[in-house]
């Protein structure tokens, strides 16, 4: 066990309250691991007040569970805060977590911006999820754990790995699921949760298909309007699923998806096998991991030179590595 771990352990063990913070556009990671940690806190320590507060909601994560309504800027100056898969400060949702006196960081990214009184980060790890069953591995002699709560962690292990594909997967990534397993989470009812699609969500990934482009060294895109989104009445985080339809290409090591918001903002998803793409990310406003990251552009101008950007950087990793298939 680490020693920030029994850090962060005691740190919760000594206080009353508890806000626990996540990043923008949420994702099956960091709604689960949220929801998992404030679940072990309030098992174990059931006199505790826990709160999540974010204006941001999912429909395609809200079996998961309700957040808690808003509380008095003076609940935050009293509380000890929990920041969990935010690698930078700006990303973080609530920004009153700044009201917090102390404060956490449990993270799975490159570290950039160490902002926590105590920092965990392991950039190697698959999810924050997997970090958030580590603490429960760590001190689960101390520790109580119910289904729900493991359903919420194993949810977020599922996504944000891929089903187990993506870099950073170790078996203690697959044993900790096993854990998580033992608890009693029914995995077909969420499977069927999280993957099951309705029918315009079929016809959407069709004209994905359709409407992809491949660069002369073989990075895929797809740009989704709003027109598309509007065709197929879908929310921007469905939206945003396109990126997944385009990762069984073969001879295809990059993909991007860009999705209108309905601002000047056009979102970027970045993915890649074996060439680490994060440094084109952050060349455009975003970051992430090396084979799994975010961007903003503004204009089809940006969104081109990123595309060329990408392309570039495939061929010339193609030319000097080999067993990349």
């Amino acid at each position: 066990m680490q020693p920030v771990m029994q850090q962060i352990f005691d740190r919760i063990a000594g206080a009353d309250t508890i806000m626990i913070f996540r990043h923008k556009r949420i994702d099956g990671d960091c709604v689960g691991a949220s929801k998992g940690m404030k679940g072990l806190i309030r098992l174990t320590w059931p006199e505790k007040k826990v709160y999540i507060i974010d204006d941001e909601k999912s429909e395609y994560l809200s079996f998961l569970g309700k957040d808690d309504e808003e509380v008095a800027e003076d609940v935050y100056r009293s509380a000890l805060g929990i920041v969990i898969d935010v690698g930078n400060r700006e990303r973080i949702s609530n920004q009153k977590y700044a009201l917090c006196p102390a404060l956490i960081k449990i993270d799975h990214h490159i570290e950039r911006d160490p902002y926590g009184h105590i920092n965990w980060v392991e950039d190697g790890r698959s999810s924050a999820c997997e970090m958030i069953a580590a603490f429960y591995e760590a001190f689960r002699d101390r520790l109580v754990i119910d289904a729900h709560t493991a359903c919420c962690i194993y949810a977020g292990m599922v996504t944000d790995s891929g089903r187990f594909q993506y870099e950073g997967v170790t078996g203690d990534t697959m044993r900790l699921a096993g854990l998580m397993l033992d608890q009693g989470v029914d995995t077909e009812k969420l499977y069927a949760h999280l993957y099951l699609r309705s029918f315009d969500q079929l016809k959407f990934k069709a004209q994905i298909y359709e409407n992809m482009q491949l660069t002369e060294n073989g990075v895929a895109w797809v740009h989704v309007t709003r027109r598309m989104q509007q065709h197929f009445h879908l929310d921007l985080e469905t939206a945003s699923t396109a990126i997944s339809s385009l990762s069984d290409i073969k001879g295809v090591l990059c993909w991007l998806a860009f999705i209108d918001t309905g601002t000047e903002e056009i979102r970027v998803r970045l993915r890649s096998r074996f060439a680490a793409i994060n440094g084109i990310a952050e060349k455009y406003r975003g970051g992430g991991h090396a084979c799994a990251s975010g961007a903003t552009v503004y204009t089809l101008e940006e969104r081109d030179a990123l595309i060329r950007d990408a392309d570039a950087y495939i061929g010339e990793y193609k030319r000097t590595h080999e067993g990349w298939l």
